[in-house]
């Protein structure tokens, strides 16, 4: 019979991670102490879990089944935790990721009143454009922009962002403003994530759509690099209207062609475990839907 559900939790973080060592640093273990832990575990079951060679650590056969059994009966201890708890106060740690620009520039700063909440809760924000394997490094909830791409992953919409084509006004005043879409291939083009999508150069009007084939002149791949890079004029950029809100605003950035439209960049939330996914990941999900829902559009000119 398991003593008690902390060895479930280390195996778990084992096998997920594929290293003793970066989960005993996660548990605040020594790597011999998680090793007796799981080896105690595996001497419980009568079966080995785990494969242990020089170079990885890899769930057996009867491991990879142990893990899939496990993980949501872990989440749900966890919701029982909260069902009971006075309050509904969240504790413990919860693992998100998203996109530089839109973790600095809208999550993080509706995320305070969620956190005051639950001050036992540690939220572990890890900001970045690009993709992470989300079930190895036990990111409880990732936040995606544009198009969905992981099939296996629980998702859920929880936003449309406008979709802009912006420049300085230095910029403009050096080489003028496109007139219509088929001007840009005159212009000098900044690339970044928001504007490396098929769809970022596609534009609408009474019904007809032109599609745009561009080469940047200037690339990065961080989305606040782009938005930087335009500010500084080095050329126009396609992105978010949400992530360059600031600069529209104080107008160090100008809207273009706004006589056309173009289609909105889908905000998504993954949760990787599925059904296993933490109360916790849900909540800040369902808080972050309501005050983004408040957010008015971007100025246009």
């Amino acid at each position: 019979m398991l003593k008690d559900n902390f060895s479930l939790r280390l195996y778990a973080r084992v096998a997920r991670l594929g290293s003793f060592s970066a989960a005993a640093r996660e548990c605040g273990l020594s790597q011999s102490q998680a090793s007796r832990i799981v080896a105690d575990l595996e001497a419980d079951l009568g079966v080995r879990l785990l494969s242990r060679t020089t170079r990885a650590v890899v769930p057996t056969e009867a491991g990879g089944e142990f893990l899939a059994r496990i993980e949501p009966i872990l989440a749900a201890l966890d919701d029982a935790e909260h069902s009971v708890r006075e309050g509904g106060e969240l504790r413990g740690l919860l693992r998100m990721t998203m996109p530089t620009s839109f973790g600095l520039r809208d999550v993080i700063p509706r995320l305070a009143s969620f956190a005051e909440r639950h001050p036992n809760l540690h939220i572990q924000l890890q900001l970045g454009d690009r993709k992470q394997d989300l079930v190895r490094d036990a990111v409880d909830v990732a936040i995606r922009l544009g198009r969905l791409t992981d099939s296996t992953a629980t998702a859920k919409l929880i936003a449309t962002i406008p979709r802009v084509v912006v420049a300085s006004p230095d910029y403009l005043a050096r080489h003028g403003a496109p007139e219509a879409p088929e001007d840009l291939t005159q212009h000098r083009i900044v690339g970044g994530t928001a504007a490396a999508v098929p769809n970022a150069w596609r534009f609408y009007r009474d019904g007809q759509e032109t599609a745009i084939k561009l080469q940047p002149h200037f690339s990065t791949d961080e989305n606040e690099g782009a938005i930087a890079a335009a500010v500084a004029g080095f050329g126009i950029t396609s992105t978010s209207g949400w992530a360059c809100r600031r600069e529209l605003e104080s107008g160090t950035l100008v809207s273009l062609l706004t006589g056309w439209t173009l289609n909105g960049i889908p905000v998504h939330a993954y949760f990787p475990m599925g059904k296993a996914t933490r109360v916790a990941a849900r909540a800040v999900i369902d808080h972050l839907v309501a005050a983004l829902q408040q957010l008015p559009d971007p100025p246009s000119d």
